[in-house]
């Protein structure tokens, strides 16, 4: 099978063109509240986007390019990650998944520790590929491509590379599919290790809360009320919503950072857990590749498919602050029957990689330590 050497490149023209269209926005009438209620405020997406237009130096693809890129054919499709071999012997092979509205960027800062570390005993060789139809992976053409199907492709994929023996790891659909790759390739990891672990309440403990659990509750209620709006659109209308996003920078601009500002640990607002220029680092990585559809289609697809079965290997789950789904302990043991790792951390939220590095590194550090 071809293993190809890959870079990002960003045409010239292309950067003019998304210029031209921020310059020529119709934008809306301001939100009639002071606050983020109502969706992302008019005032900061126009500073957000004249930033992105006048200041922003479109240096995500030379951010991407100093690491080892490639692209091979995995299940018919083409397939874009990174492959980043530590120095140190016994280093363990270590696969890392984003997810919505994520990017390969999220995992920039970690991966130089992960590899390199102080200790050899820590030292990993990281594999980061672009999910289906997000960045700079092809985008499927027929249905079927969900959680399931993805975590099957990247078995192969790591096959391909040579490792027969590895660790996984993923937040949001990089969670459900690290969780669908334990479950079907059991045999062929060390351990999982996830930062949003996809567990429900158990309401056999309803009648003896604790303070974390009662106020997961409340958090989800919040989040089913008000917070699933863009879920709802992208797992039933993906194709219609793509025809907007696709044509407005604006609103492909909007649609992410409103997540960077809701699922981010930011004391409300979202250049407080991350930089501006790193928020568009990701928005241009959808921009750019045009895959505002493509990558919702990913809802359309594991909406119909997803399962809350028992995942019976070494697993480990760190708990950040603002994450959309908390579990607690006794919650997540229901599910992951041998749970090795749990730790609720104090700092940080749905992109834990991007937002605490430091810290995302120390838990997959730590877990992995455990069973490796």
């Amino acid at each position: 099978m071809s293993i190809d050497p890959f870079e990002v490149s960003v045409d010239p023209a292309a950067v003019a063109d998304l210029r031209e269209r921020l310059a020529r926005t119709r934008w809306p009438e301001p939100e009639t509240v002071d606050d983020w209620s109502q969706g992302i405020p008019l005032a900061y997406t126009q500073e957000l986007c004249r930033y992105w237009a006048d200041g922003y130096d479109f240096g995500f693809a030379d951010r991407i390019n100093a690491f080892p890129q490639y692209r091979t054919e995995i299940d018919g499709l083409g397939i874009h990650f990174l492959h980043v071999r530590s120095p140190h012997d016994g280093a363990l092979p270590l696969l890392l998944t984003h997810g919505w509205p994520g990017s390969v960027v999220e995992f920039l800062k970690v991966i130089e520790p992960l590899t390199n570390p102080a200790d050899p005993a820590d030292a990993f060789h990281v594999v980061v590929p672009s999910l289906p139809g997000y960045g700079w992976s092809d985008k499927p053409t027929e249905p079927g491509w969900n959680v399931h199907r993805i975590a099957r492709a990247w078995d192969e994929l790591m096959g391909v590379l040579g490792y027969d023996r590895y660790g996984a790891q993923g937040g949001d659909w990089g969670a459900m599919v690290t969780t669908s790759l334990g479950q079907q390739r059991p045999e062929r990891l060390v351990g999982i290790h996830v930062n949003m672990a996809v567990v429900g309440p158990d309401e056999a403990t309803f009648g003896d809360l604790t303070p974390t659990e009662q106020k997961t509750l409340e958090d989800l209620g919040e989040h089913a009320k008000t917070g699933m709006g863009y879920s709802s659109q992208q797992s039933t209308r993906p194709q219609t919503l793509g025809y907007g996003l696709a044509d407005s920078p604006a609103g492909q601009c909007a649609w992410i950072a409103e997540k960077f500002w809701n699922w981010t640990d930011c004391d409300g607002h979202p250049e407080q857990a991350l930089t501006r220029d790193e928020m568009l680092d990701n928005i241009s990585v959808y921009w750019f590749t045009n895959t505002a559809v493509s990558s919702a289609r990913l809802y359309w697809e594991a909406f119909k498919s997803m399962n809350s079965e028992e995942v019976p290997l070494p697993s480990g789950i760190s708990v950040f602050p603002r994450e959309i789904v908390r579990p607690s302990r006794r919650w997540a043991e229901k599910r992951f029957t041998d749970l090795r790792w749990f730790t609720e951390l104090d700092r940080g939220g749905h992109f834990a990689a991007f937002e605490q590095p430091a810290a995302f590194v120390d838990e997959v550090r730590g877990f992995f330590l455990v069973v490796r």
